[in-house]
């Protein structure tokens, strides 16, 4: 039996992780760290608390009495570490929280792992570190050995933590991994972000935000198939190792908008086109050889596949994004918490 530690997994593709391993290890114990940000909705673990081998703690991955804590009271065996500020809108809004969560959090991290000891630290970054490929080299895909060039303060924050993962599997021999992951959907996901934000507002005939001419590219990978690649790279992947997960499915930002009206039945007449963000990245596209090739995954859900899956999840599950975007989920701690 593994106790792991699992950062954010209060977030969306964190959730999805803790859910992923409670069923397919279920003699594992899972402890959960999450702040509870603004992106952190206690109500999407209600089903996960039920069960005996997992437990939430609210804390911040920046708090190092807390987090040392937590190290001197469970002696983690694995940590895997969501815990990140990752919407790029508010990161050109306000660079700081960026910083101090997704490095300084991960510097804390680490330290606890120093000295309390633990199997393997994974950090779980993204493709964004990479900055972006021209729509016109649809030959070309991010390797592991592709130069990091940053376009945001939300993505050279990732990178940053990156490199001090490594510095610190090689000036301290911290047992680490990394895996650079493509845009993820599925269960879960905060409605801010492009596809639960385009179901949630087509649902209610509302104005479609799509920015520039909405060509920008992105190779879409379903949530549990990114969860299944972790859970390998943990327990078979090489230490002091980067792997990239991507999902071969690109689309358009137009297209997804597009799939997701003919899914719900209505008319493409919402679309509304807005100024584009600054320094917004082209195209993404991942080649996943390296994590093919050593440990035999490859993605199971096509997109045209999972994204029908998503809408369905969506249209079942109202009251969980309804909750917040009324604002309610962030109640939810107190109402389980307040009389214990």
């Amino acid at each position: 039996m593994k106790t792991i530690l699992v950062t954010g997994g209060a977030g969306f593709i964190g959730s999805n992780f803790v859910y992923y391993m409670l069923k397919t290890h279920p003699d594992d114990r899972i402890v959960c760290v999450d702040a509870l940000t603004y992106a952190g909705n206690l109500s999407t673990l209600e089903q996960a608390l039920q069960n005996p081998n997992f437990r939430f703690v609210k804390a911040d991955i920046a708090d190092r009495d807390a987090i040392f804590a937590l190290f001197e009271e469970e002696k983690f065996d694995i940590v895997v570490n969501f815990a990140a500020e990752s919407h790029v809108d508010r990161s050109i809004e306000n660079p700081e929280i960026f910083l101090k969560t997704n490095i300084l959090g991960t510097q804390v991290l680490m330290d606890a792992c120093r000295k309390y000891g633990i199997e393997r630290y994974h950090q779980v970054s993204t493709d964004e570190v990479y900055g972006d490929l021209p729509l016109d080299r649809t030959d070309l895909f991010f390797t592991e050995t592709t130069p990091i060039h940053t376009s945001s303060p939300y993505s050279a924050s990732k990178a940053s933590a990156d490199l001090l993962v490594q510095a610190y599997h090689r000036t301290f021999g911290l047992p680490v991994t990394i895996s650079r992951c493509s845009n993820n959907y599925g269960p879960y996901h905060f409605p801010e972000k492009l596809i639960p934000l385009i179901i949630s507002r087509a649902l209610a005939d509302e104005s479609l935000p799509v920015y520039g001419k909405g060509e920008n590219v992105r190779d879409w990978l379903y949530v549990e198939d990114h969860c299944s690649a972790i859970d390998l790279i943990i327990h078979h992947g090489r230490v002091g190792e980067v792997y990239n997960i991507g999902g071969h499915n690109e689309r358009t930002n137009l297209q997804v908008v597009k799939t997701i009206l003919k899914a719900l039945g209505k008319p493409e007449s919402l679309i509304t086109y807005v100024t584009d963000r600054p320094g917004h990245d082209m195209r993404y596209a991942i080649d996943p050889t390296k994590i093919t090739t050593e440990l035999g995954w490859k993605p199971q859900t096509m997109f045209d596949d999972g994204i029908q899956k998503t809408i369905d999840w969506y249209l079942n599950n109202r009251a969980w994004w309804e909750n917040i975007i009324s604002g309610d989920y962030q109640h939810y701690y107190e109402k389980m918490y307040q009389n214990r």
